[in-house]
């Protein structure tokens, strides 16, 4: 058994095969996903897991270089919860195009997050320097 790290056997296996520039998306219970894309869903019920237990677990695990959030999250409290996590803010896009982003996302991880625009688009950098 692991000692730490993220458990979900389906969930490590994406990640391990994560390179530069790879996306990966925190997504909300309700982001639509177009059917080539993997999906890793962790939702129970609305509101569990929650978008920044989920968040925070990628992030303990995967080198991020850029983020991107709907510019539509300004209003509400996603745009804080990403912000608060990167060490530097998420881009902000219009949502029918963070949406677009999702297709080349190598993988989707779907929480149960209940709050609108509760999403992120995460592009992977390197653990070394370049």
């Amino acid at each position: 058994m692991k000692r730490r790290g993220i458990l979900n056997a389906p969930l490590s296996g994406h990640l391990a095969r994560l390179g530069h520039t790879d996306l990966v998306v925190v997504a909300d219970a309700g982001l639509p996903v177009p059917p080539h894309v993997p999906v890793v869903d962790l939702a129970v019920v609305l509101g569990l897991p929650a978008f920044t237990d989920v968040l925070d677990a990628l992030l303990d695990e995967v080198v991020v270089e850029h983020a991107w959030i709907s510019a539509d999250a300004e209003a509400g409290p996603p745009a804080g919860w990403v912000d608060a996590r990167l060490a530097e803010p998420a881009e902000r896009v219009p949502h029918d195009r963070l949406k677009a982003m999702v297709g080349d996302a190598r993988v989707v991880v779907r929480t149960g997050e209940a709050t609108a625009y509760a999403n992120v688009v995460l592009r992977c950098g390197v653990a070394f320097p370049v």
